[in-house]
């Protein structure tokens, strides 16, 4: 039995858990011979159908509506999708591989030997939209950050350091540093999702189940399964498997920076008069504006996103639900239209900063990216300041 397979003997169920690293050669072998040595009652495979289709299937990127997805607020989630697919992607070309060939691999050796399988993952958009629901833009800052950072590094993984994501020590390692760097997605992406596929598996038809999953998730799942299994755990997932309403006191929280201007300008006017007040404002059309329009400029955003950044960022800020990000994207996506070339290649474009630079797709993502972190950066430097001269 290869070193990779946990079996875990429950009350009813005797369960195979397969844990692999996303492109590893050595993980598809195992979990090709797994099944065929097990023959169990069902395959339980991470990943959800819809993402099932996607890899199975070509993209149909010409279907994208780029403005439809900033409009709809999905701006911030498309860029860390594409990036996320990039890094991904490069690991496995490097390999002669595809990301998800071992997910693949047990569907494919499931129907060959007619055994029922399911798909037990959380749809990907849920899991994408309640991590992104829980990060603030500094926190979205770090995972695209982190994120990029991988797609630049030209570094080749070997299959050995492939191999030595199973290890448990490794993996230990690595969620800890996402666990302190970011709390919020781990929680999301991996102690959520782990209990969500532990009661998936634990619910699948059969007493004899080889379920395939990625090695990270293996201590998580067991836990779970194992806390299913004396009861001490729901088999209730509502709670986590849709995207939570906003909270009203998120829906106001994008109240505050205009109220906290409204009230030093009023405070100005009361203390020092119209001179006062026109010189806050002036102060911060200046840093705002300054700060969105450099923003747009580092995404390399065409001369007319950068005045519109510079331009509107003021004022978009005194409308909660009205971002720079958004404005600055649709003025980039009115001045520099995506053709049908850019849709064409945004597959092979994603595969490097250059790439994304060059498309008109994600260059209008990263011109969304960049105004937006400007105009937090402008908020961040001006409300202080402007504070600081209301007291002297």
């Amino acid at each position: 039995m290869p070193t990779s397979v946990r079996i875990i003997e429950l009350r009813e169920k005797k369960i195979h858990l397969v844990g692999t690293a996303h492109v590893s050669a050595e993980s598809v072998s195992e979990v090709r011979s797994t099944i065929a040595a097990e023959l169990p009652d069902r395959v339980c495979v991470e990943i959800d159908a819809g993402r099932f289709a996607t890899m199975t299937e070509q993209p149909s990127w010409e279907k994208l509506d780029i403005v439809k997805v900033l409009k709809d607020g999905k701006g911030f989630l498309l860029l860390s999708n594409l990036v996320l697919s990039s890094f991904q992607r490069r690991m496995g070309k490097n390999l002669g591989l595809k990301p998800g060939d071992e997910m693949k691999a047990a569907v494919e050796e499931a129907e060959a030997r007619a055994i029922p399988y399911s798909f037990c993952d959380r749809e990907v958009q849920v899991t994408l939209r309640r991590a992104w629901s829980r990060s603030g833009l500094w926190s979205k800052a770090k995972l695209l950050a982190s994120l990029v950072a991988s797609t630049l590094s030209n570094e080749e993984l070997k299959p050995e350091e492939i191999e030595k994501l199973k290890d448990a020590s490794v993996l230990d390692e690595m969620m800890a540093q996402l666990a302190d760097y970011l709390p919020s997605v781990k929680e999301v992406l991996i102690d959520e999702r782990d209990r969500y596929l532990a009661t998936k598996i634990f619910q699948a038809p059969g007493s004899r189940i080889v379920a395939v999953v990625g090695a990270g998730h293996c201590g998580g799942i067991e836990a779970w399964l194992r806390a299913l299994d004396s009861g001490e755990a729901s088999l209730d997932l509502s709670g986590i498997e849709s995207v939570q309403p906003k909270r009203r006191l998120g829906a106001l929280a994008g109240w505050i920076i205009p109220a906290l201007l409204l009230a030093m300008i009023v405070y100005g006017f009361i203390r020092s008069g119209v001179t006062t007040s026109l010189g806050l404002l002036a102060k911060w059309f200046i840093i705002h504006g300054i700060a969105a329009a450099v923003g747009t400029l580092l995404a390399l955003g065409s001369p007319v996103a950068i005045f519109a950044s510079f331009a509107a960022s003021p004022v978009v800020v005194l409308k909660p639900f009205l971002s720079i990000g958004l404005v600055a994207a649709l003025v980039e996506a009115w001045a520099r239209k995506p053709q049908v070339k850019d849709f064409e290649t945004l597959s092979e474009d994603i595969l490097s900063i250059r790439g994304f630079y060059r498309n008109k797709i994600t260059k209008i993502l990263l011109v969304f990216f960049f105004a937006s972190l400007g105009g937090a950066i402008g908020n961040f430097i001006s409300v202080p300041m402007l504070a600081r001269a209301l007291v002297r």
